[in-house]
C-alpha cells in the first residue's frame, strides 16, 4: 500500500495572519465598548475632553495589551521573524 504526498494539514494552510486580525478586532471591540463605557459615566465634561479622553483610554487599553499583558505576561512577540 503506497503514501500520498498531498496531505492536508491544516495548521500550515490557514494563514497566520487571520490570528492577528481575530486578535486586534477583539482588542479594538473591547476597548471602545469600555472606554464608551467610562467617559460616559464621568459628569462635567466637555464634548472635546470627552473625546480626547475616550481616545486616550483606546490607547491606554491597547498599550496595556500588546505591552504589558502580551509582551511580559505571555512572552508573545508582536512582530517576529517566523523564517
Amino acid at each position: 500500500m503506497g503514501t500520498h504526498d498531498n496531505i492536508h494539514i491544516p495548521k500550515e494552510s490557514f494563514p497566520h495572519w487571520i490570528w492577528y486580525v481575530i486578535e486586534i478586532a477583539i482588542v479594538l471591540a473591547l476597548s471602545l465598548v469600555a472606554s464608551s463605557k467610562i467617559t460616559n459615566s464621568i459628569e462635567g465634561l466637555t464634548p472635546e475632553t470627552q473625546n480626547y479622553m475616550f481616545i486616550g483610554i483606546v490607547g491606554i487599553f491597547f498599550i496595556v495589551w500588546y505591552i504589558g499583558i502580551r509582551g511580559f505576561i505571555l512572552k508573545k512577540k508582536i512582530l517576529q521573524n517566523r523564517y
